[in-house]
C-alpha cells in the first residue's frame, strides 16, 4: 500500500488513526502495547492517546515515514488488541510533531492556526446540531422544561461560534479601563483596535484576519488579569 498523496500537493500523511481500543486500559500500558505492535513497520516519532471522554478508545501513531504508516494500516487492520479488533485509517491532517520536524516555524504556526480553526468550527457545528434536537424550552430530551421565559432555540453558545476576525472578551476585572484592556492585545500581530465597554466588564478586539484572531484567542483564553488574577473569557464575536 503506497503512501497517499494529499490534495493540493501537501505531503502524504504519516499518522495512523486507531479506533476501537479498550477504554479500560491505562494510557501508559496502552502506549507500550501500541509501540510494540507498530514499531515493526518503521520509526515512531510519538504515540498520542488521551483519557478525555471523547478521546477514549482512540490513539494516533505518528511515523517518520508515510510509507510506514500506509504499510501498518494494511498489515494491522482488524488485529485484536486487548480482545478488541483495531480499526485503522490515515489521520486527516499531519501531526504537530511531523510539521515541527519537517517544516519551518512559520509552517508550524500556520498548522496550529488551521487546526484550532477546524476545532472551533467542529464545536460550532456540534452546538448547532444539539440546539436542533433540544425542545424550545431549553430542556434536554426526556426532561421537563425549566420554569420561566423560554429562550429562543437555534442560537449557538458564544464559546462555540465559528472563527472570525473579531473577539469578545468577558469577565474583565472591575478596576480595568480601556488602556489596560488594550494592553492585553495590542502586541499581537494583526491587531487593529480594541473597544472596552465600561460598566459591563467586557470588550471587543478587532484583527486584520481570522488567523490573527485565532492566535490571540488561543493565547489569551483564561489569562489571569487584574489584582486578583481573574481569568478572562475570550470567544469569537457574533457577526
Amino acid at each position: 500500500m503506497a503512501a497517499v498523496q494529499q490534495p493540493g500537493g501537501d505531503p502524504p500523511i504519516s499518522t495512523v488513526y486507531v479506533r476501537n481500543l479498550e477504554e479500560r486500559i491505562k494510557i501508559e500500558p496502552l502506549k507500550e502495547a501500541l509501540h510494540e505492535i507498530f514499531s515493526d513497520f518503521g520509526t515512531i516519532i510519538e504515540i498520542v492517546a488521551k483519557t478525555s471522554l471523547k478521546r477514549k478508545g482512540q490513539a494516533f501513531i505518528v511515523f517518520e515515514d508515510p510509507e510506514a504508516a500506509a504499510e501498518a494500516i494494511n498489515a494491522v487492520q482488524g488485529f485484536d488488541l486487548f480482545d478488541k479488533p483495531m480499526q485503522l485509517e490515515l489521520a486527516r491532517t499531519r501531526s504537530d510533531a511531523t510539521v515541527k520536524r519537517i517544516g519551518t516555524e512559520e509552517d508550524f504556526e500556520a498548522h496550529k492556526r488551521r487546526r484550532l480553526a477546524e476545532k472551533d468550527l467542529k464545536q460550532a457545528q456540534e452546538a448547532t446540531e444539539a440546539q436542533k434536537t433540544r425542545p424550545a424550552g431549553g430542556a434536554e430530551p426526556g426532561q421537563k422544561p425549566a420554569r420561566g421565559p423560554a429562550k429562543p432555540a437555534g442560537g449557538i453558545p458564544d464559546e462555540y461560534l465559528p472563527p472570525n476576525k473579531d473577539l469578545l472578551v468577558r469577565n474583565l476585572p472591575d478596576e480595568f479601563d480601556g488602556e489596560a484592556f488594550n494592553g492585553i492585545f495590542e502586541n499581537f500581530d494583526g491587531f487593529k483596535s480594541a473597544t472596552y465597554v465600561a460598566g459591563r466588564n467586557l470588550g471587543f478586539v478587532y484583527f486584520e484576519s481570522e488567523a490573527h484572531a485565532i492566535t490571540a484567542k488561543e493565547r489569551t483564553a483564561n489569562l489571569p488579569v487584574g489584582e486578583e488574577g481573574k481569568p478572562i473569557m475570550v470567544t469569537y464575536a457574533k457577526v
